[in-house]
């Protein structure tokens, strides 16, 4: 798998978070956990960005701000 197909999956990973994030406005009973599931997502995708910058990116030479 590709650093660009990663970074895609990474972009899914922000779109679930935000998903998660609408639902709790609408499912307060489950606000609370909603929040803290779509924050936990939200983090995982920012270290998978990180990961992708840091060390796949390098290896291929590109760029991190381009790829």
């Amino acid at each position: 798998m590709g650093s660009n197909a990663i970074l895609h999956e990474v972009q899914q990973l922000y779109n679930l978070s935000d998903c998660l994030d609408s639902l709790a406005g609408q499912h307060p009973l489950v606000s609370e956990a909603l929040i803290g599931i779509s924050g936990s997502v939200r983090n995982t995708a920012t270290l998978l960005e990180v990961l992708i910058a840091t060390k796949i990116t390098p290896l291929f030479g590109l760029n991190p701000a381009s790829a």
